[in-house]
């Protein structure tokens, strides 16, 4: 069940703890794609948050958000790129995707099967998708004060294992959000140590999302190529470039 979008918007962009979530992403998504210029970038579920940063140097951006959630017009200041679309029909021609970010999409949805099929279709030769979803060992999951509060909580076995069934290639991995899911003020200023450490000891400090990147498998084809000859080739049109010898016809007779 997806959560909607005035909700979504309300903890990234007008609270505390909601900035310090998006900056703990978005960081971590950057180390793994710092650029993506003349690219084609898309965002499904609530990723806008983590694509501003490609605005100024891809080709084109666009925030697809899922029809039970909503859509809000975003980036503020800009012409809008959201875009309101069915959760495993989307507004996008096959194989056009570079980069494909899914946040707040995949363990809210009802049919993960069917959208994970969307996003394979949607993606190029070469394309890469980023995938954050709430850890299951984390705090964050746990608290339904924060959107990772909601929907299906992965272990990243349960996530690699789903994302290999359907055609993808897990490469990248990461975690974000080591901080507690706290709005108190001794927590929020403790956010930077939290995130700088949290990586080096994630058993202690495990982090509330789990970032995998995959990139889009093509199945080659299977099974043995037999190349069956003609026994008796069609000799219709050999006339043509071979004229059979002409009949002969009965001369006068003699008289």
């Amino acid at each position: 069940m997806h959560l909607d979008v005035q909700d979504l918007r309300n903890f990234y962009y007008r609270s505390t703890l909601g900035r310090a979530a998006q900056s703990s992403i978005r960081g971590r998504m950057l180390k793994l794609w710092p650029e993506a210029k003349g690219q084609t970038v898309v965002g499904f579920g609530f990723a806008a948050p983590l694509l501003r940063p490609y605005l100024s140097d891809a080709r084109r951006v666009i925030a697809l958000m899922p029809a039970p959630q909503g859509v809000m017009p975003w980036p503020a200041g800009f012409p809008n790129v959201s875009v309101l679309a069915e959760e495993t029909l989307w507004p996008i021609e096959t194989g056009h995707v570079d980069k494909l970010v899914v946040m707040h999409g995949l363990e809210t949805s009802e049919h993960p099967t069917r959208l994970l099929e969307e996003c394979w279709r949607v993606l190029g030769p070469g394309g890469k998708a980023l995938f954050v979803v709430p850890n299951r060992a984390g705090l964050w999951s746990r608290s339904d004060r924060t959107p990772f509060g909601f929907g299906r909580p992965y272990t990243l076995s349960q996530l690699e294992t789903q994302l290999k069934r359907h055609h993808f290639l897990p490469e990248g991995y990461g975690a974000a959000l080591y901080q507690p899911p706290s709005a108190k003020r001794f927590w929020l200023k403790s956010a930077p140590l939290f995130e700088k450490y949290g990586s080096h000891v994630p058993r202690a400090f495990p982090g509330g999302a789990f970032m995998v990147e995959a990139t889009k498998r093509v199945q080659p084809p299977t099974g043995t190529i037999v190349r069956d000859l003609a026994k008796s080739p069609i000799k219709a049109l050999e006339g043509l470039a071979k004229p059979a010898n002409a009949m002969t016809l009965p001369g006068p007779r003699p008289d």
